[in-house]
């Protein structure tokens, strides 16, 4: 099947791209191995999920949330304003269709897909002119390497596989990862009732959504250093000195490592207040695991029915990507960063990996469909 364009991954970056493509009337098909679309939101979200930006900072191309959204929109109000989304722009994603390997025929001067079809059980051969891997920065749940974790008495997941706390009530539960999903799943797990430790591994920023909010803002108009400043000493006012909990802060601003590592702030929803009075305790890593005792780095030990893994993911593309890798580096990540990553060579072109959520997939998503417009009328003309 030959296509003009063809989209791997239909979360919100393939949708993007494919909508902005269409508004330029280029014809494009999205390839994506789920069953659905935003299948990472649908399956793989837990259901407290909101979004951490507000609503202004987290819009798609060409279409705003409804006004009557609250400012964080909820992962429900998220995932219908993604079905908006695919229902205006006209986008009907191939579903069941696991890319297995793509190159670029040199003597063609096409993307040669190769796609195993789940539901069909059949292999199916697509060439494009241009390509657009849309899979993103979260494609596969990491689990670090931990001694004894193989032989843990109970049970271990990773934060993807984590829905709500039912399941864990009155329970001792490991969270290990101290990111926005970490604290957000350590004070969930809390509120149904489970005993909850968590796991700080290295320094974070620990700030408010209104913080992050206001930092935002304030960026348009002054340097990042005095942002960081304010937003530091925000941040101190709110939570006070939180080292003593076991939390250390970086010594560099919260906007610097972000526009620099891609790093986000942890977004505190209520964890800090339970770390402070000991309902939720916090560890440093973990050293060893033997049955279901947990070992940590500064030699405390306790016993655990569970860990959850809120410890990040990784980009699978070179998992299948077999040209086309002068755009990404060993990690599978863009080797130039934002906003210089988003093109390679010979029609490859790369949506959602600039470590700049949802806002940085929409202007990734509208600088691709232009590129591809300029290119595809050059050769139609």
């Amino acid at each position: 099947m030959e296509e003009v364009v063809v989209i791997i991954g239909a979360g919100p970056a393939g949708l993007a791209s494919s909508a902005c493509l269409n508004r330029l009337g280029i014809p494009n098909i999205i390839l994506e191995r789920e069953d659905c679309y935003a299948s990472l939101w649908r399956k793989k979200a837990y259901d407290r999920v909101k979004l951490h930006l507000a609503k202004q900072f987290c819009e798609l191309p060409y279409m705003p949330y409804p006004p009557n959204l609250p400012m964080f929109v909820p992962k429900n109000d998220f995932i219908s304003y993604l079905d908006n989304y695919a229902s205006h722009f006209g986008i009907n994603p191939r579903f069941h269709c696991s890319v297995e390997s793509v190159y670029y025929d040199k003597i063609a001067s096409k993307w040669c897909i190769l796609v195993k079809n789940n539901k069909l059980q059949t292999t199916e051969v697509y060439i494009a002119k241009f390509l657009v891997v849309a899979t993103g920065e979260n494609s596969e749940g990491l689990i670090p390497k931990v001694s004894g974790l193989d032989g843990f008495e109970g049970m271990f997941m990773h934060s993807s596989q984590y829905e709500n706390g039912k399941d864990f009530v009155g329970k001792n539960v490991l969270v290990v990862g101290c990111g926005n999903s970490g604290m957000e799943i350590a004070y969930d797990l809390f509120y149904w009732g489970a005993h909850t430790s968590i796991v700080a591994r290295s320094p974070v920023h620990v700030v408010s959504k209104e913080i992050v909010f206001l930092g935002m803002c304030l960026l348009k108009y002054l340097p990042c250093r005095l942002v960081d400043f304010i937003a530091i000493t925000a941040s101190k006012i709110n939570f006070g000195d939180i080292s003593k909990y076991g939390i250390q802060r970086p010594t560099e601003g919260p906007f610097y490592i972000k526009a620099a590592t891609g790093r986000s702030p942890t977004i505190d929803v209520g964890a800090v207040q339970k770390i402070k009075t000991g309902e939720i305790q916090v560890f440093p890593s973990v050293a060893s695991i033997k049955g279901n005792e947990i070992t940590f780095e500064n030699g405390k030990s306790k016993q655990y029915d569970a860990i959850i893994f809120a410890t990040g993911y990784r980009s699978t593309v070179l998992d299948w990507l077999k040209d086309g890798k002068e755009l990404f580096n060993g990690n599978g990540m863009p080797k130039l960063r934002f906003p210089n990553h988003w093109k390679g060579e010979n029609g490859i072109y790369c949506a959602g990996f600039s470590q700049k959520g949802l806002m940085g997939i929409s202007v990734d998503a509208q600088r691709i469909a232009a590129d591809i417009g300029l290119a595809w009328k050059g050769t139609t003309m």
